[in-house]
């Protein structure tokens, strides 16, 4: 990875949030409830890490690895930006 790609995803785990073209983007800390229709839908966790798609697509996309509270798995999963949602202040 080489400076340029490392700045951008240094950016987003800051404590700070950031908001590309209207859209929020969650920093590590974060409380997140899982929207995305499947198994972890309505579970809620932690941000451990975001990571961001640099490519010039024309609208902001990341991924977010969250470790789920109440879940049978205890590895964190990764969601895209769209499938969770901000649900309390990030922890300290």
């Amino acid at each position: 990875m080489n400076q340029q790609e490392a700045a951008p995803r240094a950016a987003l785990a800051s404590p700070e949030r950031s908001i590309v073209q209207g859209e929020r983007i969650l920093s590590q800390g974060s409380r997140v409830r899982v929207t995305s229709h499947g198994p972890f839908r309505g579970l809620r966790g932690t941000i451990h890490t975001v990571d961001a798609i640099t490519a010039d697509i024309g609208e902001p996309f990341c991924f977010y690895l969250v470790a789920l509270e109440g879940a049978h798995i205890k590895t964190p999963v990764w969601f895209v930006y769209d499938e969770v949602e901000e649900v309390g202040p990030a922890s300290l």
